[in-house]
């Protein structure tokens, strides 16, 4: 029983270990959402900011029949050198995207792995019915020293003196309270 005792108090603490490590895991994972999230939503804010922004290609060509000069405006405004940022920005958008469903994947997994990882722990019913047995043999254990405590282990036996007392030196008869009675 001792070395059952022994071995379920290692093995709880050891769980209770490992609970506290996936706690503070998940709650670094959290924080990290949380952050990377806000960071995501402040980049969908830019690019519905870029796209209210950005000029309709075909509205601007036909601004330009009717307004300005082709020549003149091609002067000021370099159109390889927009398409080339627009390229760019198109790019990192598409890298953003990647890097933000490749952030969910990862998610995903480390839930899988806590959830999966707390599936392995003990049951709370196995630990009820283990609560109960050490809950018993504790009992039993106090029970028997309270056994132990409460036996004749003492020097001396009481002994029922005899009612009428005498004298040690002339035998006489006394009459005497006995202490107790």
């Amino acid at each position: 029983d001792n070395d059952l005792r022994q071995h379920m108090d290692a093995t709880f603490s050891k769980i209770e270990k490992d609970y506290d490590k996936l706690r503070f895991l998940s709650g670094s994972l959290q924080k990290d959402s949380q952050q990377k999230q806000k960071a995501i939503e402040m980049l969908f804010q830019s690019l519905e900011k870029l796209q209210k922004e950005k000029a309709d290609e075909q509205d601007m060509l036909e601004a330009m029949d009717l307004k300005a000069d082709k020549a003149a405006l091609g002067s000021k405004v370099n159109r390889s050198q927009f398409e080339a940022n627009m390229e760019r920005l198109d790019e990192r958008m598409q890298e953003l995207q990647s890097e933000i469903s490749g952030q969910k994947q990862h998610w995903n997994k480390v839930q899988k792995k806590f959830s999966d990882a707390m599936e392995a722990k003990l049951d709370r019913l196995e630990l009820k019915v283990f609560r109960k047995r050490l809950e018993d043999s504790w009992n039993r254990d106090i029970e028997d020293l309270e056994k132990r405590m409460m036996g004749d282990t003492g020097a001396g036996i009481k002994k029922q003196l005899p009612v009428p007392f005498t004298c040690l030196s002339c035998d006489r008869m006394l009459t005497m309270q006995v202490p107790g009675q």
